[in-house]
């Protein structure tokens, strides 16, 4: 039996003035929880102690009864105990090296959200109502749901524009590989062209931030001029979030919509592993990289390669893609950012991205078809565009 995909579909919905009331409590609690098992926590690691899920459960237990955290027993508690569970998860990868310590979660900076369980919803005729609530909410339908499907948990959000949102994760039996194209294309991003496809394709860079840049500079003047604390700041800095909203949504759906496009075209994606988070630390290209979103690009990428039977394969970062002639191989010793077009020795004359697409292509479908990796190039070759690393012996 075929294993579906787990698909979040996110809606809008408007909530009733008591709704959000108990959302809002809701958000509070769960932070509130979150922040004193993290606390728990860290302080048994300091006596070199460890608690799992099971202890900060009882512990929870322990508080409602406690005359202070009463109030944690006026909301549902099925938030409360996911809470404790990606507490747990977050724990998990830290001890994994995945990631780094737990932090605390912020009012003001942190995402307001709580996750609901099938014991803690009903959705029927598609009317969704959580617990505690005596309405169902309001949802704009923008798509509907897989047909047969019903959600297994839902996450309620708010984000910093005060607009609220529905998160419901179900299975997705629409998601299944596409027919295999046997085509492969080699994609090098950029500034000047977000994308650079090996086929010679050049896809403009819509640089969503820098066209909403005077709206934020004037919203952010505004709000400056408010003081703090004051019912004005706030609804300027609403007016701010507003902004930042309007470019996030423009970005993410221009690119699930590249990304979309080239996964159903090709069957074989090759990209560079590039390090966004150190080249960020760049003052005068930092805004730019973080508008051109391309860690979002890989990811986006990633999954849907995975979901759709195709294969991504990822080349070393100090492979000299850019440097590398596409036509003989031949290494060039220098290649400064202000060069876009230049000739090798064997008389080919170069487009800088589209060489490097080009390349990446090379590297890539080496590696899909010796299953070696992509190291950078040491000396000018005759001709090999890169070295192969060992693969590792299997054992008996």
């Amino acid at each position: 039996m075929a294993t579906h995909v787990k698909r979040a579909f996110k809606y809008r919905f408007y909530p009733t003035d008591a709704q959000a009331a108990e959302l809002l409590r809701t958000f509070g609690c769960v932070r509130k929880v979150y922040n004193m098992a993290l606390a728990a926590r860290t302080e048994a690691w300091a006596r070199q102690e460890r608690v799992n899920y099971n202890q900060t459960s009882a512990m929870l237990t322990a508080w409602k009864r406690t005359g202070e955290l009463a109030f944690l027993n006026e909301v549902s508690s099925v938030p409360l105990q996911q809470a404790l569970r990606h507490l747990q998860g977050a724990f998990a990868n830290f001890f994994a090296k995945r990631a780094k310590y737990p932090r605390f979660r912020s009012k003001r900076k942190s995402r307001a959200s709580a996750e609901y369980t099938s014991s803690a919803f009903t959705f029927r005729d598609g009317r969704l109502k959580l617990a505690k609530m005596s309405e169902p909410l309001v949802i704009v339908w923008s798509r509907p749901l897989p047909e047969g499907s019903m959600p297994t948990t839902v996450t309620v959000s708010r984000d910093a524009a005060g607009r609220w949102f529905v998160s419901m994760l179900c299975d997705d039996p629409t998601v299944r590989p596409l027919p295999a194209t046997g085509t492969a294309v080699g994609i090098d991003v950029g500034l000047n062209h977000l994308l650079t496809l090996s086929t010679g394709e050049k896809i403009a860079n819509p640089r969503h931030e820098r066209r909403d840049r005077a709206r934020l500079a004037k919203a952010q003047r505004n709000q400056a001029r408010k003081a703090r604390g004051s019912a004005n700041r706030e609804k300027a800095r609403r007016k701010v979030a507003k902004v930042h909203a309007r470019i996030t949504d423009r970005r993410r759906d221009g690119l699930h919509k590249l990304t979309t496009r080239l996964v159903r075209e090709n069957q074989t994606l090759v990209i560079e592993d590039l390090t966004v988070r150190n080249m960020v630390k760049n003052r005068s290209l930092a805004r730019a990289i973080s508008d051109a979103a391309w860690s979002e690009f890989r990811t986006l990428l990633e999954y849907k390669a995975q979901w759709y039977g195709r294969e991504l394969v990822v080349v070393d970062r100090f492979f000299p893609s850019s440097r590398l002639c596409s036509h003989c191989g031949t290494l060039a010793r220098a290649m400064p950012l202000d060069v876009r077009t230049w000739t090798c020795d064997c008389g080919t004359t170069h487009d800088r991205d589209v060489n490097a697409a080009k390349n990446l292509l090379a590297a890539g479908l080496a590696v899909s078809v010796c299953g070696a990796g992509i190291r950078p190039q040491r000396r000018i070759p005759g001709g090999q565009s890169a070295t192969k690393q060992k693969t590792p012996r299997r054992e008996p």
